[in-house]
């Protein structure tokens, strides 16, 4: 039997995964502050770390071995390094969860070209040193420098689904239904996006097959944040309150000045089938809005 640790996996699309390699019958172990608790309960090894701390991840290692490792929960190059240090010639493989915002946000379809982790200049340092999006770059670059290991490194969109903790979509469902302004810059832009399901299938299947490098794994096209909003407005029956700009408080999640979403033919290529934007999220939408109506 196969052993995967997977570091997060008690939430959303993580959970999914979890979910997925055990009925495909993996040996499941993971790994996490303990904060969300064990949804799985005797079915997985349940090991209680801090993912910062050296330490605790050589105590989880030691005198073990795993074939796949999953890690959901790197943000800067310094966690991405102790992971090389710790896990070199103990594993067999590492999916990384990345991310879109490896890409600048600048109107042109992404392809995993448009950042090359291998030539990257690296600045270690911790998640506080960086945005959000240049830790994950500065992880990858760590990831693909110093790894003894074969490793894929997943870029994906926002994630959506129902069950979303951040609750990026709902935020924009519950502020029309509440008659509540919300604010953007650029109501033609353009937006990618992945279902939490897809996204758990495509980590599975990252896994599972000989693939290695980055990759972009979205659902196939793209949709004007005007159309979503159409789509809100259609669920809810109330018609949106836009605002250009505004402040924290009603700005959206996807507040962006111009298009940023990227191609999956890469992956398409190597044999994954990603499902199609618009058979799903019109659903999806109409599936939140009953949260608030």
């Amino acid at each position: 039997m196969a052993t995967v640790l997977v570091l997060g996996g008690t939430r959303f699309f993580g959970q999914k995964l979890v979910e997925r390699l055990l009925a495909e019958g993996y040996q499941v172990t993971i790994a996490t502050r303990g904060k969300s608790g064990n949804p799985f309960g005797g079915k997985v090894e349940h090991v209680v770390i801090d993912r910062t701390n050296a330490s605790d991840l050589q105590s989880l290692m030691e005198n073990r071995t795993f074939d796949i490792v999953y890690d959901n929960i790197c943000y800067s190059p310094n966690e991405a390094k102790v992971f090389c240090d710790v896990f070199n010639g103990k594993i067999g493989k590492l999916v990384f969860t990345s991310t879109l915002s490896t890409y600048e946000i600048d109107g042109a379809v992404k392809v995993e070209e448009d950042f090359d982790p291998h030539n990257y200049a690296i600045r270690m340092g911790d998640t506080a040193d960086f945005t959000y999006g240049e830790g994950k770059r500065q992880a990858e670059a760590v990831f693909f420098k110093y790894a003894e290991f074969p490793v894929v490194a997943v870029r994906f969109p926002i994630v959506m689904g129902t069950d979303d903790y951040t609750e990026r979509l709902h935020f924009h469902v519950k502020r029309v239904v509440q008659e509540e302004p919300i604010g953007f810059v650029n109501m033609e832009a353009e937006m990618s996006f992945i279902h939490a399901d897809e996204a758990a299938r495509f980590l599975l299947w990252a896994g599972e097959t000989e693939v290695e490098g980055p990759f972009n794994a979205t659902a196939t096209g793209a949709i004007t944040l005007r159309t979503l909003m159409e789509l809100v407005e259609k669920a809810t029956g109330k018609r949106a309150k836009i605002a250009l700009l505004g402040d924290d408080e009603i700005r959206s999640p996807y507040a962006i000045p111009a298009s940023w979403y990227m191609k999956n033919d890469k992956a398409t290529a190597a044999g994954f089938q990603f499902s199609q934007l618009d058979s799903w999220l019109e659903n999806l939408v109409q599936d939140i809005a009953k949260q608030y109506t």
